[in-house]
């Protein structure tokens, strides 16, 4: 079984760190496997110390001819028995040919990018729902999670941020972007006195969001940090994990939270308020609703045993659900079924 990846992702994202993942966790498990991609030197580094040499490629606009020719030239080459190509644009560039293709879905994205596609796959199965709403054979449709690692790491230390040990402390992590809503977390952390909050990412309003942190006046209690890939020490260093976004097809971050045995805080948008029974193994409030937000913050804090249940429940989803034995094994399942 030869299976070939393109990805054509952008500088940050929740899907470019799976497919990083997904593809590690294939070279341990010993598939054989092209992985063709747009050039990033940190995703490239992490792959090549796993003993995988990516192919780079542009993954342009339409006119981008050098990598539609370079892609077909690596699938005729290779030949491989399925091509797994991830979000729109790899699976627009992708040639028609003699193998099985498969189109990788994290969102709910338009189905034309997908037409030549022999089966795709969705992480959730609200988006599953989806693409057989929007047209799909229900056997061409198939559920498969991402999974998170489940290692764990020294926290990072409170000086290194100016936070003091002391201190309740909120992680949240994600693209700084309005569908993730960290406006509504920082108006949430202006109503709960003395809590600090991290925030781990990068994106076009960081400095809206610095502005508004002072005019808030909570700056001195808020700390951006950048784009990080030190997750699992920032999750030790943490009490309290939030998910504020309006908008979460899957809601990744929270069985990274779950991995790491920090309690959870989201919106009850479309992932995060699947994945999440309330006041069992999370959280879940009003999407847009920081006073909501404030008062379970305040609750978390205060209540040791609701905090304790919360970080029991998670992590016994996550060992049931989210590992990487569990999701690889999926997978593979997967393709041999439509090789057989």
């Amino acid at each position: 079984m030869k299976i070939l990846q393109a990805m054509a992702g952008a500088e940050y994202g929740g899907a470019e760190a799976f497919f990083t993942r997904l593809s590690v966790a294939f070279q341990r498990a010993g598939v054989n496997q092209r992985v063709v991609m747009r050039p990033h030197e940190g995703r490239a580094k992490v792959l090549k110390s796993a003993g995988i040499a990516p192919v780079e490629m542009g993954f342009g606009g339409k006119l981008d001819i050098a990598t539609r020719f370079g892609l077909k030239r690596q699938i005729k080459e290779y030949q491989p028995d399925i091509v797994l190509s991830w979000m729109n644009r790899a699976t627009s560039f992708c040639p028609q040919g003699d193998f099985t293709h498969v189109g990788r879905l994290g969102g709910f994205y338009n189905v034309k990018y997908y037409r030549n596609c022999d089966h795709l796959i969705a992480n959730t199965s609200e988006i599953a729902d989806y693409l057989v709403n929007s047209g799909w054979d229900r056997e061409r449709v198939h559920y498969l999670p991402n999974f998170v690692g489940g290692g764990r790491a020294q926290p990072v230390k409170r000086a290194e941020f100016y936070t003091p040990d002391t201190a309740p402390l909120i992680l949240a992590l994600g693209r700084l972007h309005e569908n993730k809503a960290f406006d509504v977390l920082l108006k949430a952390v202006a109503r709960v006195p003395n809590v600090y909050v991290w925030i781990a990412g990068e994106g076009p309003l960081r400095k809206q969001l610095e502005q508004e942190a002072e005019v808030l006046g909570i700056k001195p209690r808020v700390r951006f940090l950048g784009w990080r890939d030190d997750a699992e020490a920032l999750f030790a260093a943490a009490d309290i994990f939030i998910c504020p976004s309006r908008h979460e097809p899957l809601g990744n971050v929270v069985i990274e939270a779950w991995a790491q045995g920090v309690p959870v805080i989201a919106a009850d948008s479309i992932g995060p308020g699947t994945l999440i029974q309330q006041g069992s193994n999370g959280i879940l409030f009003p999407v847009d609703d920081f006073v909501s937000l404030a008062n379970f913050i305040k609750r978390l804090i205060s209540d040791e045993e609701l905090h304790k249940t919360i970080v029991e429940n998670g992590y016994d989803q996550y060992e049931a659900e989210f590992t990487e034995p569990i999701v690889v094994d999926k997978y593979i399942k997967f393709f041999e079924q439509l090789l057989s």
